[in-house]
């Protein structure tokens, strides 16, 4: 069955709606088996991220998910230091081939979001990765892609509830990913 891991940080608990979207559809309709990886600021020491044990595992997954919120119109410090931390899988090219996508959160439409969307798609290049985006356009009437960003799924924190909440487009977004990485990864598993 092919893997599906969703890494990502979350401050306020936006961005972490949208990594549980992205593995439902994963899941449910891209039928992977799914992991999701919260990243947590504890887990930095000497400004890298440490946890073996996650990066042993992230190493058996078909594809992974990049997810982190927009911070000051780039990736946040949690997911950086993260990336930081795959220097040995650079080097190894133990993620060669897998497939990687991406996404984030922010309070406003844009927030420079496509920044962070790049520098995600950078490292999973840097790691050797086939990066995989949106294909829907803005074009539909359900709200997917609402946004227009076509190299992963950006959301919107829609802020004023007394819980962390998506836009129901965007949200749908992300699971449309999760099930378009599933789809990928197996294709290309079955392929090799």
């Amino acid at each position: 069955m092919t893997g599906v891991s969703v890494v990502y940080h979350s401050a306020s608990g936006h961005t972490r709606l949208m990594a549980e979207a992205v593995l439902e559809g994963a899941i449910r309709d891209g039928g992977a088996e799914g992991r999701i990886y919260a990243l947590e600021g504890g887990q930095i020491v000497d400004g890298r991220w440490e946890d073996a044990a996650v990066l042993e595992a992230l190493d058996a997954s078909d594809a992974i998910v990049f997810g982190c919120p927009t911070h000051m119109g780039s990736i946040s410090t949690p997911m950086k230091a993260f990336m930081d931390a795959t220097l040995q899988r650079f080097y190894s090219r133990a993620w060669a081939d897998k497939v990687g996508a991406g996404f984030t959160v922010s309070a406003t439409p844009s927030g420079d979001k496509l920044n962070t969307l790049v520098g995600l798609a950078l490292c999973a290049r840097q790691l050797g990765m086939i990066w995989v985006g949106q294909e829907q356009t803005t074009l539909n009437d359900r709200g997917l892609n609402r946004l227009g960003a076509y190299l992963g799924v950006a959301g919107q924190a829609e802020y004023g509830g007394p819980e962390p909440a998506l836009f129901a487009g965007d949200r749908e977004s992300g699971e449309v990913l999760g099930a378009r990485v599933a789809g990928i990864a197996r294709a290309l598993a079955a392929g090799r």
